[in-house]
């Protein structure tokens, strides 16, 4: 096996390129010890467990996942699912090479078996049963897939781990039963408290006023006890736009911020701004 292709009986894969992402888990270490705890192997015939981590959209699922993995200095791959998703998208997909051949190309799952990585299969609960189905035998003690594509089963490195994001809301299929017992423990992601929301802030924008910062925490802490799906990710997009609007048209910073709001959720939000 070269870094980009390996050969598995007689069938040449071209592997996918690991994710190379400016992420960082900021607070709540406790998540980030639930997910080492399911990856961790106990004994040579012991396996890392599939965790599945649950929550709103925005909360930071993606980011823990990543974050954690890149901690235990593994290759991170990202597999972001659709409700189009289909098996060979998950596997193996042939391509016409340019002689016209048929060239067999390794999903970025199929390329964290081989490579011993982590791979985080993105939203997971977007993708039908079909799809799920191809990757059951990874899920379990086997830990193998097989691609009717290519006419090929390849085994997963013992080094290979696998989690899930799923975001709690309605646009999702039901995870067959026999997937939802693969995909444990459950790991749930609620809204930061506000010392840690204002450290993801800080993190994600250092060169924005802290005024702004403190304003836009306060907003999203007021918006979580009244259980609006308002996450740190709409905060840092409107400290971002607030910070852009008071640069660029000389907008106040009360005004910016009340306009950015508006323009990232809605009117309705501007009842939690100070």
């Amino acid at each position: 096996m070269d870094g980009n292709k390996v050969e598995i009986d007689n069938v040449t894969l071209h592997l996918s390129h690991p994710d190379e992402l400016p992420m960082k888990w900021v607070g709540q270490r406790e998540l980030v010890m639930q997910l080492l705890a399911a990856w961790l192997v106990l004994s040579p015939k012991d396996f890392p467990l599939n965790p599945r981590l649950l929550g709103k959209p925005g909360v930071g699922k993606t980011t823990l996942a990543y974050s954690t993995a890149r901690e235990l200095g593994q290759e991170v791959y990202i597999f972001q699912a659709t409700m189009d998703t289909r098996p060979e998208d998950l596997l193996i997909t042939p391509v016409v090479s340019s002689h016209s051949g048929i060239k067999y190309v390794a999903s970025p799952v199929v390329t964290a078996m081989i490579r011993g990585g982590v791979l985080i299969l993105d939203e997971g609960n977007r993708m039908s049963e079909k799809s799920w189905a191809s990757l059951a035998p990874l899920l379990d003690n086997r830990r193998y897939i097989e691609s009717l594509v290519a006419g090929i089963k390849v085994n997963a490195s013992p080094e290979f781990k696998f989690c899930a994001t799923m975001n709690d809301d309605a646009s999702t299929f039901e995870l067959p039963e026999y997937i939802h017992s693969r995909l444990q423990p459950q790991i749930f992601i609620d809204f930061p408290e506000k010392e840690d929301e204002l450290l993801i802030l800080k993190e994600n924008l250092p060169f924005l006023d802290s005024q702004i910062l403190d304003y836009v925490v306060n907003f999203l802490q007021r918006a979580h006890r009244k259980d609006e799906p308002y996450t740190v990710r709409d905060g840092i997009n409107i400290a971002r736009y607030a910070g852009k609007l008071m640069k660029s048209r000389s907008y106040p910073v009360d005004e910016a911020l009340r306009k950015a709001i508006t323009q990232i959720l809605k009117d309705e939000a501007l009842v939690y701004a100070i």
